[in-house]
């Protein structure tokens, strides 16, 4: 059985491929799949947008498709960038340009707590749709350290850590993330449970 993941982002498939492990079911990335459209992640939650990928990919390529959409939560910007935080600098996506956006904005602010959170939807081609969700709690660093991860992870320090998500090693970072826990949500409900008969 295959499962569909809405994304194109290799970063994002090789976290989660590590992440869930299924046996029995092959995990393949939305570039895997000719034809499929890129979709418009307009919604204003997490939630919304992981729907709809979930929902308009399993429509269109007929698989089982799971979908995330994550971001950055930060107190002092009245939690921005929040759904924006691919494109927090703009269009293309570009994580050194979002990390020097986001440390300009908080220039001089002391009170630096924030959260990644993670909403992940499942679906299947007729559109019968379920959704979990995981968050991490921390705060962001002055300056970027770490060379692993991705996106915002050289700035954010999870609570009771004193590394970067950039600096911690995969298995480290993947036991506390936010797409950790709601990728283990996702597990405990759908493939340890029965919806969709997966049982």
């Amino acid at each position: 059985m295959q499962l569909l993941i809405a994304t194109r982002n290799a970063h994002k498939l090789e976290e989660i491929q590590a992440i869930l492990q299924l046996p029995g079911i092959e995990i393949v990335g939305a570039d895997a799949v000719p034809g499929l459209p890129d979709v418009v992640e307009d919604g204003d939650t997490f939630e919304a947008n992981a729907i709809k990928k979930a929902v308009e990919l399993a429509a269109v390529s007929g698989m089982l498709t799971l979908a995330d959409d994550s971001g950055l939560e930060v107190d002092a910007l009245d939690k921005a960038p929040g759904v924006y935080s691919a494109r927090y600098a703009g269009e293309p996506c570009d994580d050194a340009a979002n990390n020097r956006k986001l440390l300009s904005a908080l220039e001089g602010v002391t009170e630096r707590t924030a959260r990644f959170r993670c909403a992940i939807a499942l679906a299947t081609p007729e559109g019968q749709t379920e959704t979990v969700d995981g968050r991490c709690e921390g705060h962001i660093e002055l300056a970027p350290r770490g060379d692993c991860g991705f996106g915002y992870d050289p700035l954010f320090v999870p609570n009771g850590f004193e590394q970067t998500f950039a600096e911690l090693d995969a298995d480290a970072k993947h036991s506390i993330s936010h797409r950790g826990a709601a990728l283990s949500a996702a597990k405990a409900a759908w493939w340890n449970g029965s919806t969709f008969g997966l049982a």
